[in-house]
């Protein structure tokens, strides 16, 4: 079957125009390094200059709520159901921060997305979360005074599948609002998060991320979310920060977190899907994610439009995208940390859809790059199986746990190779550690791998 397309060779391109990026937010757990080290200096330099931290700090605690004040009847943020829904913006509200926050972190690097803080499950004060050399170094740079998990509790995934079960919009906006899933990590955390200021503290925007998620796995089944106001504080068309006025959002019109391009990857796997390409806020759209992108179901690039997708792994395009007449989309498989930089362009002089499978993979993915140790472990992300190289050692064992700590499988080898580990499939999907020990202990390889 005929792609109405011209698909150029694999080659090195240098774009001469600064791309801002819509995004793909995943969990922190399946960011690369040099994401991490990207979106830590985001943070700091976002307090440079104008303050956008101490802005919306600001703002969040000037407005949080003004129920048990002598003019209830004044627009906040927070707390106004069950009895208020003509007032409630909470959940849109914060959507518009987290935009706001990433298109301003997306002018110092394009490839940030904010990730998010799945608190239901990572729940540990030894999380690599508040490792110091991502969250946990904010405490004392920035005076945040953190007291993690010595007030209250965080919530748990019996709480998330209830309000997943909620059918009426406010009273799941209300619950979750006020219960473990929301206010939970803001009290657990301590320092700045339980109070009206909690922006001032950089986990608040994995934290708000977390919970914009939540928002949009329950709209993706109920459908119904509303809301009686059409405006919101300070995205009402009237507020200035660093002298620009920020534009009016409606909140029934970004029910949808499609509506800023924002879509959720989880488990190694990002769904594109039911979104047209506009480039209302940039030039060219793209979206980023290490591992797979499938792009699917009534994903639309229309003519004159330009998207970007990146992956270090896998790009599918499969059916049901299309890429209209006049359009440009780039493929690009981003192997910079091991070995080249791929970039398919699809530049289309025709109308196409409901494509066969098409799918762009990486070196990484069929052969992981070898380590200093000459040690290979691959595929990733693995289903079933694990193929390992052993070369440069003769004896040892392989050892996997999750994230959790627990150790999920172990096997000793000698004068071997090569392994394959086999019976994986029962494993949960999710991250996982992987470490090649010799016999005196020491680790040879530690490597981060993703279960599909």
């Amino acid at each position: 079957m005929k792609l109405f397309c011209k698909i150029l060779a694999l080659q090195l391109l240098f774009f001469t125009q600064f791309i801002f990026s819509q995004s793909i937010r995943k969990n922190y757990t399946e960011m690369t390094q040099a994401e991490r080290d990207a979106l830590v200096n985001a943070f700091y330099q976002l307090r440079n200059g104008p303050d956008l931290i101490d802005d919306l700090a600001t703002f969040h605690s000037d407005f949080f709520s003004f129920d048990n004040t002598s003019d209830p009847t004044r627009l906040d943020i927070h707390f106004n159901l069950p009895d208020e829904a003509e007032r409630d913006i909470f959940f849109a509200w914060h959507r518009a921060q987290m935009f706001e926050v990433e298109q301003a972190m997306q002018d110092i690097d394009p490839n940030i997305s904010i990730p998010y803080w799945n608190s239901i499950v990572d729940q540990s004060v030894n999380s690599p979360l508040w490792d110091e050399n991502f969250m946990g170094q904010f405490d004392d740079d920035w005076s945040l005074n953190r007291n993690l998990g010595a007030n209250g509790q965080l919530g748990t995934v019996t709480e998330y599948n209830t309000l997943m079960g909620t059918s009426d919009y406010l009273i799941f906006s209300n619950d979750a609002e006020r219960g473990n899933i929301h206010a939970g990590p803001h009290r657990w955390t301590g320092g700045f998060m339980p109070t009206t200021a909690s922006p001032r503290d950089p986990i608040f925007y994995l934290h708000h991320t977390f919970i914009d998620k939540v928002w949009a796995d329950w709209e993706e089944i109920h459908q119904n979310s509303s809301f009686i106001l059409t405006s919101m504080l300070r995205y009402d068309g009237t507020y200035v920060f660093d002298g620009e006025a920020l534009p009016l959002v409606n909140p029934n019109d970004i029910t949808d977190p499609r509506a800023f391009g924002v879509f959720y990857a989880e488990d190694g796997l990002a769904v594109l899907d039911n979104y047209t390409v506009s480039n209302t806020y940039n030039d060219i759209e793209n979206f980023y994610y290490q591992f797979l992108i499938e792009v699917r179901d009534n994903f639309v690039v229309p003519s004159n439009t330009n998207c970007q997708i990146t992956s270090v792994n896998e790009v599918a395009l499969l059916p049901g995208f299309v890429a209209e007449s006049g359009s440009e989309l780039q493929i690009r498989i981003d192997n910079t940390q091991s070995r080249s930089l791929n970039n398919p362009i699809v530049r289309n002089t025709k109308k196409f859809g409901d494509l066969p499978s098409l799918r762009l993979v990486s070196d990484i993915l069929k052969n992981e790059p070898k380590s200093n140790s000459g040690i290979e472990v691959f595929p990733v992300p693995f289903k079933e199986s694990l193929n390992i190289n052993l070369e440069s050692v003769s004896s040892g064992t392989i050892m996997m746990f999750n994230l959790a700590g627990q150790m999920v499988r172990s096997k000793e080898f000698k004068n071997t190779k090569s392994l394959h580990i086999r019976g994986l499939g029962n494993l949960a999907t999710g991250s996982y550690i992987l470490n090649v020990v010799n016999e005196s202990g020491m680790i040879l390889h530690k490597v981060q791998l993703i279960k599909s």
